[in-house]
């Protein structure tokens, strides 16, 4: 991973958590305006980061739902 690979990352981790903390909808946007005025690789891999990171939040949800959903289905407790 490059250095600015890694920047972007650590960035949209925290961007993610201050907006799910605060319901500010517009900050990936605002933070990724800031980052294409001055550098477009490190915008690139910052939306990179940010849709990876969303996706793969989306995806675990359902995952585990589907979880939840056979666990019912078999009479399994999944808090034990």
């Amino acid at each position: 991973m490059s250095y600015i690979d890694s920047l972007a990352e650590k960035l949209a981790r925290d961007v993610l958590l201050v907006q799910k903390e605060t319901d500010d909808i517009n900050l990936v946007q605002e933070i990724g305006n800031v980052l294409e005025a001055s550098s477009s690789k490190m915008h690139e891999a910052f939306m990179t980061a940010v849709r990876v990171h969303t996706s793969e939040t989306l995806a675990r949800k359902l995952l585990d739902q589907k979880i939840a959903k056979a666990a019912k289905a078999a009479g399994v407790d999944l808090n034990d």
